[in-house]
């Protein structure tokens, strides 16, 4: 996925420094809201979309944020509260990508 993300990105240069220079910086960054959780928000987001690198992506800055396990499945239960079962069956992306890191048993 990030190799693939990294050659997109060359591929249209304009693109991508419009999209992750500007707009990423203007919203991922300590606000109001603190950068970890708008991380996790963009998690129940991604959850609901069924957008599996979003999923693995915000997750994984999430974790590099210093969020637990618990706050991640607990983002997750909030995501699965709107979307019901298949919310779910998208969170155990989350809960494969957790158990790959040997964050969750």
């Amino acid at each position: 996925m990030w190799q693939l993300t990294d050659a997109t990105k060359q591929a249209m240069p304009d693109l991508a420094k419009a999209y992750y220079g500007a707009v990423k910086d203007a919203v991922y960054r300590d606000g109001a809201i603190d950068l970890k959780t708008k991380r996790l928000m963009s998690l129940a987001v991604a959850i609901q979309a069924g957008c599996r690198d979003c999923m693995i992506s915000q997750t994984s800055k999430a974790l590099e944020l210093g969020a637990t396990a618990e706050e991640i499945l607990e983002t997750c239960s909030v995501a699965i509260s709107m979307g019901g079962t298949l919310a779910w069956s998208k969170t155990l992306v989350v809960a494969e990508y957790l158990r790959e890191k040997r964050i969750l048993e």
